[in-house]
């Protein structure tokens, strides 16, 4: 089998309903897909994370004519090579994104031409869902954020979510009333999450998770910077909350010190940024050597999504633990057709549950027409 062509789809569409989280505003989304075609008429499709602009680029002029005429089976290999030609100048950011476009697109072509789902590929037991929670409760739009938020927890019990994420990062004292407020709305039984996108020092953190300690936090998300692992080791010290961070690192490499120091109790990685199926399946080995959990960070396309849910199928519990950790897939409920108007079924979602597609391959069916009102 060999590769016929690359094709690129920078995709961008403005929001109806632009919304904040505590960094900026987001008023349009976009994202970068990548389509490769083989001699064996199989297609498979990956997605970068990120700005499409650079993305799009690195995978247009310099990644994908390097592509051409290898075998897209040869995951481990070619992800080597890629990493390689650009190790002095790439080993974080976009140059990694488009990697793991390209990664999560050879692993769909080997699946799909293996005529197995990718999780059965990656080793995983058959499953037919995995629970989720809802990333929700972002800042902006109108009305006041304690009314807006009682509702959207009101939507979120109706749809069978039993967890939940909102959003933090407005200020120690502001941020712990709208917690409180959310704990009330959704309940003493659901499991709550809190995220700060890394808007806090140690201090202020130690000082926001000391006041919502009481509200039986699932976990504190990006509490400070992710160049800042001593701060991360130091909120750690000081709260019971466990920490989850990771999703705005890349590769096994960038990995290792926060895993080897402990410095998280659930490690998030993005298969469309840290260096795709590959890396990702290495980034959890990695963690199940000391214990940590890793639930991937999931915010992109249909393409993301569902590598994200067979990357989660094939992660085996942790051996000699009972019981297992459970399995938390986020499931993002902001705006994003890109998840639903671009592929011919939409990846079901039913009372809390994604169910993992069981076709071969990624398991969806993208339409290049529709992809073309989003170019």
């Amino acid at each position: 089998m060999k590769i016929t062509a690359i094709e690129v789809h920078p995709l961008r569409v403005e929001l109806d309903a632009p919304f904040a989280f505590s960094q900026w505003t987001f008023r349009h989304r976009e994202t970068t897909l990548v389509e490769i075609r083989t001699d064996e008429g199989i297609t498979g499709w990956g997605e970068a994370y990120g700005p499409s602009a650079p993305s799009a680029a690195a995978l247009r002029d310099f990644f994908g004519p390097q592509m051409l005429g290898r075998d897209p089976r040869d995951t481990e290999t070619l992800w080597h090579y890629l990493f390689a030609r650009s190790l002095d100048y790439g080993q974080k950011g976009t140059m990694v994104a488009a990697i793991s476009a390209l990664d999560i697109a050879f692993w769909d072509i080997k699946a799909q031409a293996a005529g197995v789902p990718l999780y059965r590929l990656l080793g995983g037991a058959q499953v037919e869902s995995i629970p989720c929670y809802a990333t929700g409760f972002y800042f902006g739009g109108k009305g006041k954020l304690e009314a807006r938020f009682a509702r959207e927890a009101e939507g979120y019990l109706k749809d069978g979510f039993t967890a939940v994420k909102m959003k933090v990062g407005l200020g120690v004292d502001r941020d712990a009333g709208l917690v409180a407020g959310v704990r009330r709305a959704v309940g003493p039984r659901t499991r709550l999450m809190i995220d700060a996108n890394h808007a806090y020092s140690a201090t202020d953190a130690i000082a926001l998770g000391r006041r919502v300690e009481p509200f039986d936090i699932g976990w504190f998300e990006e509490p400070v910077s992710p160049l800042d692992i001593e701060a991360y080791l130091e909120v750690k010290r000081r709260l019971s909350i466990p920490l989850a961070g990771g999703e705005a690192e890349y590769t096994r490499f960038g990995f290792e010190p926060l895993l080897g120091r402990r410095a998280v109790d659930y490690a998030q990685p993005d298969l469309c940024a840290t260096g795709g199926i590959s890396e990702g399946m290495k980034i959890a080995t990695l963690a199940s050597l000391y214990g940590i959990h890793v639930t991937p960070h999931a915010w992109g396309s249909a393409v993301g999504l569902a590598a994200a849910l067979h990357f989660y199928a094939a992660l085996p519990p942790p051996p000699a633990r009972l019981p297992p950790a459970e399995k938390l897939l986020e499931y993002d409920r902001t705006e994003n057709p890109f998840r639903t108007e671009i592929v011919r079924s939409p990846i079901r979602f039913s009372r809390g549950q994604l169910f993992v597609p069981q076709s071969p391959g990624l398991g969806i069916e993208v339409l290049p027409k529709r992809l073309l009102r989003y170019r």
